[in-house]
């Protein structure tokens, strides 16, 4: 019985894992990256707290011990949910008797002009890489330049009211006030702005507006203007025109602003729904598709009341571990279960000492020293479920925590820019 999984995100590697030694079970994992990045932390890649290396986990090495596992560095182009096959960047074509869509979102820019081609999206590792060599090519020019910050070079939008952006946003006022002053001296750093624009009017909706507003003055305390009520019009090359009128100039856009399905729920004639996802039942398939199965960031999945769970990685996780049990079941003769989301509440952090928490059936809400230790305790979890060491983890947890003008220094060296120069003289 051969099962073929794409994507490598939570869902896929927590489906691949509860299959592994399976006796009778064929996995073929399918990643276009060929590693697990985790998600949750690229806003941390991107502002010089963490390396790339810190989130990213080979999966040949994760599935090392697991000989009925074969992981392939492959791109999937379509798939076929009559047939149950899917289509690879190569044009080769693999045949399945369960077939699990895992392979999560992209970013959705909303048909914003410019955005797809000036923005920076934060939603893989080589996003995040890319956002922090620009911060570092900002820098280094203005260390050389300081006439470059009348051309907005210390402006930093982010865009997005979400936890990507909060996060983002939080982090990056946190980096200017706290890191910069060390590593770069005489820069003129009281001029930079880190600005956040969304669209609402109220930060982090998925939680209560107590919490949005929590979020709202800890950012400010970490020097962030916001703009709420506000869209972004327009992206050009060195500058950003928002929906007020007002026109700031910045060579850094971050784009946290919503996401939608990979391209490939579209394609096969899936059924979709909000944000391009793939709607599924209760029990993991598609509606009309036996043995397919659909997971995680690219799947609308439903429970109780709720039309879909929200974007998370417990989610796909459990989601992941519940598809497998689903496929071993069917193998056996039994009927599939529907899905149980055991839910482990709402986090997001916004800087050092200041987090926010729901947890617990009635979203009991909590804040500060505490919020950081749920947010801790849930992200270890989240790590220890796909074979990730612990102990650099911690580690970094208690740098993060107690020493923030320390944390990043090593990784602002001007050997770490991965971003190409920027011709300060271009013109939109």
């Amino acid at each position: 019985m051969r099962v073929v999984i794409v994507g490598g995100g939570f869902a896929g590697v927590a489906c691949a894992k509860r299959l592994a030694d399976e006796s009778g079970v064929r996995v073929e994992l399918l990643d276009k990256a060929g590693y697990h990045q985790f998600q949750p932390l690229l806003y941390q890649v991107a502002t010089a707290e963490l390396t790339s290396d810190d989130i990213r986990f080979d999966l040949c090495h994760l599935f090392r011990d697991s000989p009925n596992v074969t992981v392939r560095k492959a791109e999937a182009t379509a798939v076929d949910p009559h047939s149950r096959t899917v289509t690879l960047d190569d044009g080769q074509l693999l045949e399945a008797d369960f077939l699990v869509l895992a392979a999560g979102a992209q970013p959705d820019f909303f048909r914003t002009p410019g955005a797809a081609e000036h923005a920076f999206p934060l939603y893989s590792v080589e996003q995040a890489r890319a956002v922090r060599g620009r911060i570092l090519t900002i820098l280094e020019d203005v260390k050389q330049r300081p006439e470059l910050v009348d051309q907005g070079a210390l402006n930093f939008v982010i865009v997005g009211g979400g936890p990507t952006g909060v996060e983002t946003a939080g982090a990056l006022g946190e980096l200017i006030h706290d890191v910069l002053p060390h590593a770069y001296r005489g820069l003129p750093l009281d001029r930079a702005q880190v600005i956040l624009v969304d669209a609402g009017p109220a930060l982090l909706t998925a939680f209560s507006d107590q919490a949005g507003g929590y979020a709202a003055k800890q950012l400010a305390k970490r020097g962030v203007r916001l703009c709420q009520n506000t869209r972004v019009k327009q992206v050009d090359p060195d500058q950003v025109t928002l929906s007020d009128g007002e026109v700031v100039k910045t060579r850094l856009v971050v784009w946290g602003g919503g996401e939608k399905a990979a391209d490939v729920a579209a394609t096969g004639g899936l059924p979709t729904g909000r944000g391009g996802r793939v709607d599924v039942g209760t029990d993991l398939t598609v509606p009309g598709f036996p043995r397919v199965y659909a997971l995680g960031d690219v799947a609308n999945i439903p429970s109780g009341g709720e039309s879909a769970l929200p974007q998370l990685g417990s989610v796909a996780q459990q989601s992941g571990r519940w598809a497998a049990d689903n496929i071993l079941a069917e193998v056996r003769g039994r009927s599939p279960h529907p899905f149980h989301y055991r839910d482990k509440g709402i986090m997001a952090m916004i800087g050092r000492k200041a987090a926010i928490a729901e947890v617990g059936a009635h979203r009991h809400e909590i804040h500060g020293d505490f919020a950081f230790a749920a947010w801790l305790g849930v992200h270890m979890q989240l790590l220890d479920s796909i074979g990730a060491q612990l102990k650099a983890y911690v580690a970094w947890a208690q740098e993060f925590y107690l020493r923030p003008d320390h944390r990043s220094a090593e990784l602002l060296e001007p050997s770490r820019i991965d971003s190409p120069r920027i011709d300060w003289d271009q013109k939109s």
